[in-house]
Protein backbone atom coordinates (compact mmCIF):
# COMPACT_ATOMS: atom_id res chain seq x y z
CA UNK A 1 0.00 0.00 0.00
CA UNK A 2 1.69 3.32 -0.84
CA UNK A 3 1.36 6.53 1.32
CA UNK A 4 0.33 10.05 -0.06
CA UNK A 5 -0.05 13.02 1.61
CA UNK A 6 -2.87 15.18 1.89
CA UNK A 7 -0.55 17.82 -0.36
CA UNK A 8 -0.12 15.29 -3.04
CA UNK A 9 -3.60 14.54 -3.06
CA UNK A 10 -4.93 17.55 -3.36
CA UNK A 11 -2.56 18.47 -6.03
CA UNK A 12 -2.65 15.36 -8.21
CA UNK A 13 -5.70 14.27 -7.05
CA UNK A 14 -6.71 12.44 -10.43
CA UNK A 15 -3.51 10.92 -10.50
CA UNK A 16 -4.17 9.30 -7.21
CA UNK A 17 -7.11 8.16 -8.21
CA UNK A 18 -6.30 6.52 -11.12
CA UNK A 19 -4.14 4.58 -9.37
CA UNK A 20 -6.68 3.73 -7.28
CA UNK A 21 -9.01 2.61 -10.41
CA UNK A 22 -6.11 0.03 -11.42
CA UNK A 23 -6.43 -1.46 -7.86
CA UNK A 24 -4.08 0.25 -5.77
CA UNK A 25 -4.75 1.13 -1.89
CA UNK A 26 -3.21 4.38 -0.72
CA UNK A 27 -3.01 5.58 2.76
CA UNK A 28 -3.53 9.53 3.19
CA UNK A 29 -1.12 11.14 5.50
CA UNK A 30 -1.18 14.44 6.99
CA UNK A 31 2.08 15.27 8.79
CA UNK A 32 3.40 11.57 8.18
CA UNK A 33 0.60 10.17 9.76
CA UNK A 34 -1.97 7.85 8.56
CA UNK A 35 -5.39 9.59 8.57
CA UNK A 36 -7.30 7.78 5.75
CA UNK A 37 -6.90 5.05 3.17
CA UNK A 38 -8.49 5.08 -0.60
CA UNK A 39 -9.36 1.64 -2.26
CA UNK A 40 -11.67 0.88 -5.15
CA UNK A 41 -15.07 0.36 -4.46
CA UNK A 42 -16.45 -3.07 -5.27
CA UNK A 43 -19.37 -3.31 -7.17
CA UNK A 44 -21.09 -6.48 -6.61
CA UNK A 45 -23.71 -7.19 -9.11
CA UNK A 46 -25.89 -10.53 -10.03
CA UNK A 47 -26.68 -12.03 -13.35
CA UNK A 48 -29.93 -12.16 -14.63
CA UNK A 49 -29.93 -15.88 -14.04
CA UNK A 50 -28.99 -15.56 -10.52
CA UNK A 51 -31.84 -12.94 -9.74
CA UNK A 52 -34.49 -15.64 -11.52
CA UNK A 53 -32.60 -18.18 -9.22
CA UNK A 54 -33.43 -16.33 -6.31
CA UNK A 55 -36.41 -15.40 -7.49
CA UNK A 56 -37.45 -19.11 -7.86
CA UNK A 57 -36.21 -19.63 -4.37
CA UNK A 58 -38.50 -17.40 -2.35
CA UNK A 59 -41.65 -18.26 -0.72
CA UNK A 60 -45.31 -18.04 -2.20
CA UNK A 61 -46.58 -14.98 -0.71
CA UNK A 62 -50.51 -15.11 0.00
CA UNK A 63 -52.02 -11.25 -1.08
CA UNK A 64 -54.76 -11.82 1.56
CA UNK A 65 -52.48 -12.06 4.34
CA UNK A 66 -50.44 -9.10 3.37
CA UNK A 67 -53.21 -6.55 2.74
CA UNK A 68 -54.45 -7.77 6.63
CA UNK A 69 -51.47 -7.61 7.93
CA UNK A 70 -50.71 -3.94 6.70
CA UNK A 71 -54.05 -3.03 7.61
CA UNK A 72 -53.61 -3.95 10.64
CA UNK A 73 -50.25 -2.27 10.95
CA UNK A 74 -50.97 0.93 8.70
CA UNK A 75 -53.19 4.11 9.63
CA UNK A 76 -55.27 4.20 6.58
CA UNK A 77 -57.08 7.39 7.94
CA UNK A 78 -53.98 9.16 7.06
Amino acid sequence: MADVSVRDLRNKGGRVLKRVVRGESVTVTLDGEPVAELRRVRRIGLSATALLTRWRRLPPMDSKKLRADLDRVVDTSL
